[in-house]
């Protein structure tokens, strides 16, 4: 995909990942900490896991697209470079929200004898801890290079490209 009614898609699709990143890491973390929370995502915590982790990709490759269609830059080529560290931590999210769903279900049915039905996969406090910890790692680094990666365009983007005084106004020297 390179362009998206005349504007390069790169500078749209940005739009879907800058969203869906961190709402995907607060999710996450939500349902990893808050059983109940998980529950109550229920398959759209995977599912909102699984668009951002397909965005990625798409808004990489757009990326690169314009890359060849604008001025070489250090600041582009930095923002490159970092863009391309975006979909391990995506990945990571994806993982760790079908494993937080997954276990989160609630029970699976009567046990062998007619009796209650058995607990939860995850239930065992020492694995959630473990699980809540790396979701909260994996929130984070991916939220903070989401940050970085959007720090970097926007310099790249607007570097030279807009005065400190409007058009007309006295500058102020």
């Amino acid at each position: 995909m390179s362009l998206v009614n005349g504007l390069p898609a790169h500078v749209l699709l940005v739009h879907v990942v800058v969203v869906l990143i961190p709402l995907t890491a607060l999710a996450l973390v939500a349902g990893a900490v808050w059983p109940r929370a998980a529950r109550r995502l229920g398959v759209l915590l995977p599912s909102l896991a699984l668009v951002a982790l397909a965005a990625v990709p798409l808004t990489t490759e757009a990326g690169e697209w314009l890359e060849r269609h604008v001025d070489d830059d250090p600041l582009v080529r930095r923002h490159t470079e970092l863009g391309d560290g975006l979909l391990p931590w995506a990945l990571g999210l994806f993982v760790l929200a079908a494993v937080v769903w997954w276990s989160a279900r609630g029970p699976r049915g009567e046990g062998r004898d007619g009796g209650a039905a058995r607990p939860a996969r995850l239930a065992s406090l020492p694995l959630r801890i473990v699980v809540a910890v790396l979701s909260l790692a994996v929130a984070a680094g991916a939220v903070v290079d989401v940050y970085r990666i959007g720090d970097s365009g926007a310099k790249a983007a607007w570097h030279d490209a807009y005065s400190k005084s409007a058009h007309g106004e006295p500058d102020g020297s």
